[in-house]
């Protein structure tokens, strides 16, 4: 075994998280090694997660748009289609995203390793490569950003084949007839409302009364009504009795309520689990939660000091932009640089239709400040809404008391996860709802709704000041 080789920054993982890490830490000038267990750069996010089910999901969105737009023609997906014939594009973008990622940890002088981590003491790291090879590693700041993968509840058969998680759920030959998906949380929701839209019968199956609780209830009221329309039933508060495969051809899904479902498919989407079980976390004296997640501080430092832990490995929101933002002010906390001023991180669920939301939603509002003002534009009553078909849509502004300062925003609808940062500008400077109002918008869009709902608030304003006058 060869002599250890010291880097001042040592990354753990090349997703969201571990890439934006270890490009800060190049940026600042210090030597940055990343190890990675896949074979490219990006992780779970690029190979199986978010750029596969968002290819697969414009294509259900193409065919959403087709339908929109004739009149005359009977416009479906054939059965039994290939899955492989709607994602043409996935493995040029995976390429591509893959590629442009490694260029760019080469381009800042980055050393990329593929292999397999584990600690040998809190700063020295055993790596063995895919060719058996085993190099040692010591470093004065530690980034573990390993991720996570589907969690398998005791009790449900995952085969991969027949009832699949979401790691093998775009690895089905041919698109399904029907499909059952227990979970409610993002990635359940998402791939429900994608698959519905391809003409797939679709139920969703969770405990609680309604999916993406984190969510403002009259958003997710909205995006429910979206999906049982086009075809999509939800079975709100129910837990899985049994789920087995019937040997020729079905999945039987019994409730506890005694319902029973079949359906030729199965995904199982009820939460992650973080990978850290091969790090061998136990010589660093670090250990896990009951959640299995790692206990980090606000600046994602663990109880010691020079080991950070970022991204889906520290549990939810799970999300590709959070986790960005976690590898990058770790590094900048580790090295003593400015974090930069903390802002809320913008939610998007690329469901069919999209949801986004920034700042205090309608029910945190009113539990902070009891009385607020809500503001709401329609995407129906919007020119934009009407030319392009996106009339399932809703833009909302949470204000304070006095109807004057931004609290929140949240959108339901094609485009919420782009107009949403307009919101989080807003917020970030101490917006008010007159600035929206104030402001032109151009003619037709859907950012028109801002200054729609803040038209709305400014009248619920001189309504409320009348009243009093009088």
């Amino acid at each position: 075994m060869s002599s250890a080789t010291h880097y001042d920054i040592v990354v753990i993982g090349s997703g969201p998280a571990g890439q934006k890490a270890a490009i800060q830490g190049a940026k600042a000038g210090k030597r940055v090694a990343v190890i990675e267990r896949e074979p490219g750069v990006g992780g779970g996010c690029v190979y199986r997660g978010t750029i596969p089910s968002k290819t697969l999901r414009e294509s259900a969105l193409q065919l959403e748009r087709t339908k929109q737009s004739s009149t005359t023609l009977d416009v479906r997906v054939p059965p039994n289609i290939p899955v492989a014939s709607l994602m043409r594009r996935v493995d040029d973008v995976v390429k591509a995203h893959g590629l442009y990622m490694e260029n760019q940890l080469k381009r800042n002088g980055i050393s990329f390793f593929h292999g397999r981590a584990k600690f040998c003491s809190p700063t020295l790291i055993e790596m063995l490569s895919i060719d058996g090879i085993t190099q040692l590693i010591t470093a004065d700041t530690i980034v573990i950003a390993t991720g996570s993968r589907p969690r398998a509840p005791a009790g449900i058969p995952i085969d991969h084949e027949n009832i699949l998680d979401s790691d093998s759920i775009l690895s089905m030959i041919y698109l399904p007839r029907s499909l059952t998906v227990l979970g409610g949380g993002v990635v359940a929701s998402e791939y429900a409302s994608i698959f519905s839209a391809l003409g797939v019968h679709v139920t969703l199956v969770d405990r609680a009364e309604r999916p993406l609780q984190f969510l403002d209830e009259e958003l997710v009221r909205m995006f429910v009504q979206s999906f049982e329309q086009g075809g999509g039933r939800y079975c709100a508060g129910q837990a899985i009795k049994d789920v087995r495969w019937d040997g020729i051809s079905q999945v039987v899904t019994t409730l506890q309520d005694g319902q029973v479902i079949t359906s030729d498919k199965m995904l199982v989407a009820v939460g992650r689990q973080p990978n850290l079980e091969d790090l061998n976390l136990g010589a660093t004296g670090l250990t896990l939660t009951e959640k299995g997640t790692l206990a980090v501080n606000e600046h994602c430092q663990t109880a010691l000091p020079h080991i950070y832990g970022v991204g889906d490995l520290l549990g939810p929101p799970g999300l590709a932009s959070s986790a960005m933002e976690q590898g990058r002010r770790a590094v900048c906390h580790a090295l003593g640089l400015p974090e930069g001023r903390s802002s809320d991180i913008p939610i998007g669920i690329y469901t069919i239709p999209e949801m986004a939301s920034i700042g205090l939603d309608e029910a945190a509002a009113r539990t902070r400040y009891r009385e607020v003002l809500v503001g709401r534009a329609r995407f129906d009553e919007i020119a934009r809404g009407q030319i392009s078909g996106i009339c399932n849509g809703l833009l909302k502004l949470v204000a304070d008391p006095t109807g004057e300062y931004l609290l929140g925003v949240q959108i339901v609808g094609e485009g919420a996860t782009e107009l949403i940062h307009v919101g989080q500008i807003a917020l970030q400077h101490a917006g008010t709802i007159d600035s929206f109002v104030e402001n032109i918008f151009n003619f037709p869009t859907l950012a028109e709704g801002y200054r729609i709902a803040a038209l709305d608030i400014a009248g619920q304003r001189q309504k409320r000041l009348a009243s009093n006058v009088a």
